[in-house]
């Protein structure tokens, strides 16, 4: 029978090949001769020539009573010649087909077609939508016709069973598959373990025995010193001794021929000699030094304190984090700047892990896949921080081992975006409560207080860390709406300059006046800035100079000028020191000079027909960043210059907080740069780095 497919109203019947084992075996297995089933012994099946199939046992018979004289013999089945090879019909060649059948039987189980318990003549089905068996007798037709089940697939149960099995078999094996993986994957884990325990035996072994050589070279130095205090003693004493054999020589020389002396007056003279030297020898008697040597080891704390440190020496560091569980999170990433990634690790249970020490290893990848330079900061908290510093935008990979052991979710896409927008946008116009009104200028002291110049207030603003209006500080100095340029000294005062009054005043951080001054020469002093000697430096654009005076208004020195080739000034926009005084001067470009006003070096300078633009403020930052506000035709934003090389790293610029006519700025210790943005009479915090 074909396979088939009969479409009704409520179901689909597929029907499959069932062939019944008995007339299959008949008529493909058996041999047409004798009629016996074809095997692997006496009735193996042989392929004649004529393509028909005899069992071995039928053609021996045949060839051996009906032979021809002429070596053939005829097919019991289309009596064609068939010529009998050399070897006899044995060396006929098998019937691979048949053989193949009989492989194919022997191997196929014999299915059993389920029926019916109450109808032995119905074949059971099995709807795949519902997951029910029935038959169609016993269901009264509810997959007939039923609108619920129309469009369900109905199967013999049969094949749902070979079919389930197929499955059950199959998932089985990806079990098995995953068993098998996991046990390799314990087992590499395990001999990982192995090598990680001899190496931490040969590091333990390799650091006990320095302590151990280092107690034997100490032992061997109080042993040298035993043998040298042993020596210098038996030196005393043998120098001792060698002059009292020379004494006892001495005596042994003087009584030598006594007994022949005869003149009393000379034997009277020895022996008064020798009471002398008996009182002498008194001091020989008692050993100049002694055999006094003891080994104190116990004299101070030393050997306390010995013990107690090996007692803390070294530790095994071990971990019970589990990588697959671990997770990270991104941070906002923007170009150029350090962009962070933390890693939170946990154990088996899903507890968060409170100590460091992990082996974390971390790779990202920008876009193009190049790979981007990456640290790992442990926080010692169970947490890492992976830090990175993208060049363009687009998604970066992160990818993160632990152990070599991917951790969830890794690689993490992290998007880098190209806009610097700022974090905080403080004030508004006006000449109230946190509003401004033309600010021109801003410094901040060690504790990160910022001095806002309000200029069109005529006071400055002191803000806390946080944005946040402290007080104001107003006064005769700052009247007239012009105060353009506001620093600190080296002693944390602050020092401005009013342009309209031509004078420069130093204020404490709370407002009280320390000095005022004034010079003949100024004209129109514009800005300021106050180097590591605390001189102060004031630009006026007037006469197109750098005015140098000593705190308190006596002029050391002036220099500067006019013009737009190197070393020449324009309209100075802004001021700034550098290292070894170096004094950082912009209007249309960014110079530096000597401390002396000697021209050394351009940082920036645009060249071609209306490309000049102007600067608003300059900052250079402890770590050698050099920062500028920069106002060009349509566009305004800051510049970031490495200001020992002198080249420009990247522009900060934002879309949803435009810059407009920015001027002073100002870093803070964590990375943000403070802008005064005099267009939009506020200050913007933004991160740089």
């Amino acid at each position: 029978r074909g396979v088939g497919r009969e479409e009704v109203m409520s179901s689909t019947l597929v029907e499959t090949v069932s062939i019944n084992y008995e007339d299959f075996n008949e008529s493909f297995l058996t041999c047409g001769t004798c009629l016996c089933s074809f095997d692997g012994g006496e009735h193996t099946p042989k392929l004649l020539h004529c393509s028909h199939t005899v069992c071995l046992h039928c053609l021996t018979r045949i060839v051996a009573s009906h032979a021809r004289d002429d070596g053939t013999f005829r097919c019991p089945i289309c009596r064609e010649s068939i010529r009998i090879p050399s070897g006899g019909v044995a060396a006929l060649p098998p019937s691979f087909l048949v053989n193949q059948l009989l492989d194919l039987m022997s191997r196929q189980r014999r299915e059993v077609v389920p029926k019916c318990s109450t109808h032995p003549n119905q074949e059971l089905l099995f709807c795949e939508s519902c997951d029910l068996v029935f038959c169609t007798q016993c269901s009264n037709g509810s997959h007939q016709g039923s609108a619920a089940s129309y469009q369900h697939t109905v199967i013999p149960l049969s094949i749902a069973i070979k079919r389930m099995s197929e499955i059950l078999c199959y998932k089985a094996n990806e079990c098995y598959s995953k068993l098998n993986e996991a046990s390799d994957a314990v087992t590499s884990e395990m001999h990982q373990l192995d090598h990680a325990v001899d190496a931490t035996f040969e590091d333990v072994n390799r650091a006990f025995q320095a302590i151990i050589d280092t107690i034997e070279q100490r032992r061997e130095t109080v042993i040298s010193n035993v043998k040298k205090m042993r020596d210098e003693k038996k030196k005393v004493l043998q120098d001792q001794l060698d002059i009292i054999e020379g004494e006892r020589r001495k005596v042994q020389q003087e009584c030598e021929g006594l007994q022949y002396q005869v003149e009393v007056r000379n034997i009277t003279k020895k022996i008064a000699h020798l009471n002398t030297k008996i009182d002498s020898l008194s001091t020989l008697v008692e050993p100049r030094e002694n055999a006094f040597l003891k080994f104190e080891s116990h004299h101070n704390e030393a050997f306390d304190q010995i013990q107690a440190t090996i007692e803390d020496y070294g530790r095994v560091v071990t971990s019970k984090t589990f990588p697959s569980l671990c997770f990270m999170k991104a941070k906002k990433a923007m170009t150029h700047l350090r962009s962070e990634v933390v890693v939170h690790t946990v154990d088996y249970d899903g507890e968060s892990q409170s100590t460091g020490g992990d082996p974390v290893v971390s790779e990202v990848k920008s876009e193009g896949g190049d790979v981007i330079e990456s640290q790992v900061e442990d926080n010692e908290d169970g947490t890492y921080s992976i830090f990175f510093t993208p060049e363009q935008g687009g998604t970066h990979s992160v990818t993160v081992k632990i152990f070599g052991r991917s951790i969830k979710e890794s690689p993490l896409l992290v998007e880098v975006i190209d806009e610097h927008n700022p974090d905080i946008v403080y004030g508004s116009r006006g000449s109230g409560k946190d509003q401004f009104l033309q600010p021109v200028g801003i410094c901040i002291d060690d504790n990160e207080f910022m001095y806002v110049a309000d200029t069109g207030n005529s006071r400055i603003k002191v803000l806390s860390p946080q944005l946040k209006e402290v007080q104001h500080i107003v006064g005769d100095a700052l009247e007239g709406r012009s105060v353009t340029g506001i620093t600190r000294t080296p002693t944390s005062s602050l020092v401005f300059v009013n342009w309209r009054k031509k004078t420069i005043t130093e204020v404490t951080s709370s407002g009280h006046l320390l000095y005022q001054f004034s010079h003949e020469q100024l004209i129109e002093p514009t800005t300021l800035a106050v180097n590591s000697d605390g001189e102060i430096l004031v630009a006026d654009n007037a006469v197109n100079s750098i005015f140098v005076f000593l705190p308190g208004g006596k002029l050391v020195r002036k220099w500067g000028v006019k013009g737009n080739k190197p070393g020449q000034l324009g309209s100075v926009a802004a001021l700034c020191t550098g290292p070894d005084n170096e004094v950082v001067v912009a209007d249309s470009r960014i110079q530096v000079f000597s401390p002396e006003g000697q021209y050394t070096r351009t940082i920036f300078e645009t060249r071609g027909k209306g490309l000049k633009g102007t600067y608003g403020g300059l900052f250079l930052d402890p770590k050698g960043l050099l920062l500028a506000t920069r106002q060009e035709r349509n566009n305004s934003c800051i510049q970031v210059f490495d200001y020992s090389l002198g080249t420009l790293i990247f522009t900060i610029d934002s879309r949803e907080a435009k810059l407009k006519r920015p001027s002073g700025l100002a870093t803070t210790r964590d990375g943000h740069v403070i802008i005064v943005d005099l267009g939009n009479d506020c200050v913007k915090k933004f991160r740089y780095m």
